[in-house]
Formats: structure tokens, C-alpha cells, sequence
């Protein structure tokens, strides 16, 4: 009986670290202009929402991520737990980076250099990320 517990602990533990990673990766494209701005913020949270994180623990995600992408000097630690997410759970990941470099309506040569990176990083078809590109600028 106790072991069902445990799983389920570890279960959360290792989706709350997961989550940390992908925000970790979100709030890096967001300092990549070197301007964080709130709106920005909002984003990576709704996306981490879309993702199955509790709102309870948004802000200790965030924080905890902010510490991670400040300690790291790659991204590849970041995109290990996206590129072991389905195609769907990519997608919003995908579109929540789009929505962070198009949140200030342009998107500089760092921005769309990165985009290029996690699209081989995270076994994307350059299509699917395009379309996904096409569809935020055309909302914006």
C-alpha cells in the first residue's frame, strides 16, 4: 500500500522537474532579446498550465526555473524533457516560443537562430514548427 504512495510522489516529482525544465527553456527564449517583460511571463505560465502544471506551484516552478536557465550555460539540459514529450505537448511548447519572440511584434536574427536549434534539438519538421510561426504572426 505504501508503495502506491511512493509512486505517486515520484510520479509528481519527476513531472514537477519536467516542467521546470520546460519553463527553464521558455524563460530562455524570453532573455534572449534580453528584455523579460511580463507579458512574456504570462505566456510561459499558460503554457506550463496547458502542460498539466497545478496553479498552485506555478510561482515556485517559475522561480525554480529562473535559477536553472541562470545556472546553465546550454540549452540542451532544457530540451532532453520536451524531446520526450508527445507531439502535442511539442506543439505547445513550439507555440509558446513563438509567442514569446513575436510578444514584442519582432523577432531579432538570436530569436529565430534558436528557433532553427530546438527544431533539429527536439526532432520537429521544420514544416510543423513553420506553420506554428505563420500562425502566431498572423494573430498578432
Amino acid at each position: 500500500m505504501f508503495s502506491l504512495f511512493k509512486n505517486e510522489k515520484d510520479n509528481d516529482d519527476k513531472s514537477h522537474l519536467s516542467l521546470i525544465s520546460i519553463a527553464a527553456l521558455l524563460i530562455h527564449s524570453a532573455k534572449i532579446d534580453e528584455n523579460f517583460t511580463e507579458k512574456e511571463r504570462v505566456i510561459i505560465k499558460n503554457a506550463l498550465i496547458e502542460m498539466g502544471a497545478n496553479e498552485e506551484n506555478l510561482d515556485k516552478i517559475i522561480k525554480d526555473a529562473e535559477q536553472k536557465e541562470k545556472d546553465s550555460n546550454q540549452i540542451l539540459e532544457f530540451t532532453k524533457e520536451v524531446k520526450n514529450k508527445n507531439i502535442n505537448e511539442k506543439k505547445v511548447v513550439i507555440e509558446a516560443l513563438w509567442n514569446i519572440i513575436y510578444s514584442d511584434k519582432d523577432a531579432d536574427i538570436y530569436e529565430t537562430n534558436l528557433m532553427r536549434r530546438l527544431s533539429g534539438l527536439l526532432y520537429l519538421d521544420p514544416k510543423i514548427v513553420g506553420d506554428i510561426k505563420e500562425k502566431i504572426k498572423s494573430n498578432q
